[in-house]
């Protein structure tokens, strides 16, 4: 005999959330109790941005009179579900914010750690002040001049602009935050939307060897 299956949804949440502690309840008050039988859901964020809807809901009646948690855990449980902050977000994703004077340059080893994020930079230091450089190799001249317009629209909305130079066909980005005299977030991010720019279109074809 075919086995069939019966899809249910839950009726709307009751959503309480505890600011400080970033602790999100969701409870159906008609399901709470069940005689001598709680269930439960919590949920954490683990960062202070919440990017979605995640969540858990109370078992129905005819589910609970299914003895499902005896297969699949205990009755009474809390989940805990990892929510991703802004940081978690890609860097392209991002937007540029605000620099104060007053802000400390980014020191070495977080710059390093988010080199990993962007694609074909590197970091140079001159006289001390740390920047972001890129190279590109394209076919020609009229291709170095196609792939600086690309860059300034892929980046004139953030109002953070490279230092790009053209040397025939090579084209060199450098990034850095003059007003700190180092790096910034803000460099990386900018990076990040430069190297979503198509290129594959300027630069040489690889020699395919028979």
């Amino acid at each position: 005999m075919a086995a069939f299956a019966t899809l249910c949804f839950a009726p709307p949440l009751a959503f309480h959330t505890n600011q400080t502690h970033k602790s999100f309840n969701f409870t159906h008050p008609p399901l709470l109790n069940r005689g001598s039988k709680t269930t439960r859901t919590r949920i954490f964020a683990s960062g202070p941005d919440l990017l979605g809807d995640f969540g858990a809901r109370d078992p129905f009646p005819a589910e609970i009179e299914t003895n499902f948690c005896d297969n699949v855990g205990t009755f009474d449980t809390e989940h805990k579900i990892l929510i991703p902050n802004i940081a978690a977000l890609s860097l392209a994703q991002q937007e540029c914010t605000p620099i104060s004077d007053l802000q400390s340059p980014m020191s070495e080893d977080d710059a390093k750690s988010l080199l990993r994020k962007v694609i074909g930079w590197k970091l140079v230091n001159e006289n001390g002040i740390l920047k972001l450089q890129c190279l590109w190799k394209l076919k020609d001249s009229e291709c170095a001049v196609e792939l600086i317009d690309r860059i300034s629209k892929a980046v004139e909305s953030t109002g953070h602009l490279p230092n790009i130079h053209q040397e025939q066909s090579n084209v060199r980005a450098e990034l850095w935050t003059s007003s700190i005299g180092g790096l910034s977030m803000n460099d990386f991010i900018v990076a990040s939307k430069i190297d979503e720019i198509k290129t594959s279109d300027l630069v040489p074809r690889k020699r395919a060897w028979a």
